[in-house]
């Protein structure tokens, strides 16, 4: 595609779905328990600061940097990725900032902006004063802040794990690029739609030029969809690569298995520490996944840009930070039933029809039944007995 093409590509994305994301922004904005917080130090990429502190903490304190992708609110994307709830079920702090209109009109994080993807510069700096602040208000311990973004926000993720490593314990990053591929639009374009494969040495080599740190370096969980075509997948293996050099690790997996379905790939340390993983979320579109958790609750809601397929990337990302050994004595926020039951529903169904095309001679026989079908999907999801 020309450069031409590309960029009204970019102009037309947010109008896809505009009432869809309209409908949904609004009714996330109306009812987060996100708090705007004003006034936490210096703010040169003039970035809003919104907030989530649950009653109960675990302890040590730990923090969360979540941050959202195009077109979207900070309340928005907790809405869908379901973030609030991760943090008031296993008591961590959660710090969401949100791009304004007019420092990108499509809300996106300016990833490949020099000015703001410089260390004490711009967007990246204001993020860091964020997390400052979160810090000293609420005696988050040092050693435990983590950070995740989705699409430009797994940018500017890329971002904060390289010119602030000493930040951060670990990061994730979904549907996103890797840093320092791009300083300009022509470059970012070119990273989104073609990713060129670079070797590992140069793409650490810009993480190691972008502070004086040099170690130990943040553990990172990469997530792609394999149909995405707003972000090149190709861009999961860059991060990947990228890391593996900064760790000093083989470029062959040490483990690959599959989790809910999809293909997982690690690497770890001599004293088995995961370092780097990568989910290759096999299908799917551009967007966070979504999908019953290992404790069996939902996180999220679909919308826009996340997507239903039946993996919970946050509830995943949580747990390789550390944070889901605890649970907070009071019972779990749970999302209201009108949001939750139909992606059960709809699981149920698929289930259930999966299973009677398992036995084609039954089924010949007899044929599909969808009343029986559905009755037995309802009484799966606990709506019928």
């Amino acid at each position: 595609m020309s450069l031409t093409r590309n960029i009204d590509l970019l102009r037309r994305l947010p109008k896809l779905d505009g009432l869809r994301l309209a409908e949904f922004g609004r009714s996330a904005d109306a009812s987060s328990p996100l708090k705007e917080v004003t006034g936490f130090g210096d703010n040169p990429g003039d970035l809003r600061l919104f907030a989530f502190v649950p009653a109960q903490l675990q302890k040590p304190r730990a923090l969360v940097v979540v941050l959202h992708g195009c077109g979207q609110t900070a309340a928005a994307y907790d809405l869908g990725a379901g973030w609030s709830t991760l943090a008031e079920h296993y008591g961590f702090a959660l710090l969401m900032p949100e791009q304004q209109r007019a420092n990108n009109g499509n809300t996106c994080f300016n990833w490949f902006n020099p000015e703001d993807t410089a260390r004490d510069s711009g967007e990246a700096c204001s993020i860091r004063e964020m997390i400052a602040h979160m810090i000293e208000t609420h005696r988050i311990d040092p050693r435990r802040i983590f950070i995740t973004g989705l699409s430009a926000g797994g940018g500017m993720t890329s971002v904060m794990l390289a010119t602030y490593p000493e930040v951060f314990a670990a990061g994730a990053v979904i549907a996103g690029l890797p840093y320092g591929i791009a300083s300009n639009l022509r470059e970012a374009l070119d990273g989104m739609f073609h990713s060129p494969a670079r070797p590992a040495r140069e793409l650490g080599d810009l993480v190691r030029r972008a502070s004086n740190h040099r170690g130990p370096w943040p553990r990172m969980s990469v997530w792609h969809g394999s149909a995405d075509r707003t972000v090149n997948p190709g861009n999961a293996n860059e991060i990947v690569k990228q890391w593996l050099d900064l760790h000093d690790l083989p470029d062959v997996p040490m483990a690959e298995t599959k989790v809910d379905g999809y293909p997982r790939q690690a690497w770890w340390n001599k004293d088995g520490e995961t370092l780097v993983e990568s989910y290759a979320i096999t299908d799917m579109a551009h967007g966070t996944p979504l999908g019953l958790a290992d404790n069996d609750e939902r996180y999220g809601v679909e919308g826009a840009f996340l997507i239903e397929a039946g993996i919970s990337s946050s509830y995943h990302i949580a747990k390789f930070f550390g944070l889901t050994g605890w649970i907070a004595d009071a019972k779990p926020a749970t999302s209201k039933p009108a949001l939750t039951s139909a992606p059960h529903l709809a699981r149920s169904i698929r289930a259930a029809v999966a299973e009677e095309r398992a036995e084609p001679e039954r089924a010949e026989a007899r044929g599909l039944d969808l009343g029986q079908i559905i009755t037995r999907a309802l009484t799966a999801a606990g709506l019928m007995k």
